[in-house]
């Protein structure tokens, strides 16, 4: 790590710390040279790999943006799909890769969605599940009808 100040090399650690999601390390760096201290900031970067071939890193932004189009008009918050967000990177990063499939987030979106809403889910998997067909919907509508008591288009 060079110094920002004097530009020598390299730099002595002095304290590590993590952020209270431990997605963040900080650590006080101090020059051998000039003596000046400062503080760095290392995390993990996720890479995402679109349909185009580019890579670009991970954004749970786009995530939040995503499912919210799929909850328009639905009884979903700005808070659930922050916590949706949030879940869906803790589950990616756990797979320890370091390049997902864009593709592949949006299959993991799919569990979270369907337990948040079922309407948005359904409104979602048509996406990313690729239905084809109006049997599609309809087998998707059966698993659903089959877990539980909720409410779905037609009852």
């Amino acid at each position: 790590m060079h110094c920002p100040f004097c530009r020598h090399p390299d730099s002595r650690v002095i304290d590590t710390r993590t952020s209270d999601d431990g997605m963040v390390i900080r650590r006080r760096r101090e020059c051998p040279k000039c003596k000046r201290r400062f503080s760095t900031s290392e995390s993990a970067t996720l890479m995402v790999l679109k349909r185009s071939g580019t890579s670009e890193p991970f954004s749970r932004e786009k995530i939040v943006s995503g499912v919210g189009k799929a909850c328009q008009g639905r009884p979903v918050t700005d808070d659930q799909l922050a916590v949706l967000a949030q879940q869906v990177e803790e589950s990616i990063r756990a797979q320890g890769l370091a390049q997902i499939d864009a593709h592949d987030i949006g299959l993991e979106i799919l569990e979270p969605l369907r337990h948040l809403d079922r309407i948005a889910y359904l409104r979602f998997a048509s996406v990313y599940s690729n239905f084809d067909s109006l049997e599609d919907f309809e087998e998707a509508i059966a698993q659903l009808r089959a877990e539980g008591d909720t409410q779905l288009p037609g009852d």
